[in-house]
């Protein structure tokens, strides 16, 4: 409301504040890197790292991935119980590969590294489901 001088009142725009602060509050953003690691065509290592990002990631959000969370508001978790539709997603995103060859002795023997780099995910978290979305 504006008072007779034509100034208007800060209480008006503390719920407006209060309320877009409870919207980011839910957003969470991720550092997520991935390693997978393929010696003899037999699965030797996989690796998934998860950090919360130390400051504000900068760029544009891609397309998101939605997942099932039950509640649950750990970033660990939810992707652990959804591994197949995560790595999935990950590999659409674009993966490093690097593939080596060697026979020695007749023997042939290969190892292949595929690598998700380090990359900033926003979280948003809801009640029902998560919302995972990369930002580059």
């Amino acid at each position: 409301m504006r008072s007779r001088d034509g100034s208007s009142s800060f209480l008006l725009s503390v719920p407006s504040l209060i309320l877009l602060l409870t919207l980011s509050i839910n957003a969470k953003e991720y550092l997520i890197s991935y390693r997978y690691v393929v010696k003899d065509a037999t699965l030797y290592s996989e690796k998934l790292y998860i950090s919360d990002a130390m400051k504000k990631c900068i760029g544009t959000l891609k397309k998101p991935l939605l997942l099932e969370t039950n509640g649950n508001t750990s970033i660990r978790d939810i992707i652990s119980k959804n591994p197949n539709k995560f790595i999935d997603y990950i590999h659409k995103l674009g993966l490093d590969v690097n593939h080596k060859e060697i026979t020695a002795n007749l023997q042939n023997t290969s190892t292949t590294i595929m690598t998700l780099k380090t990359t900033c995910f926003k979280v948003d978290f809801n009640d029902n489901f998560v919302k995972i979305r990369p930002i580059k």
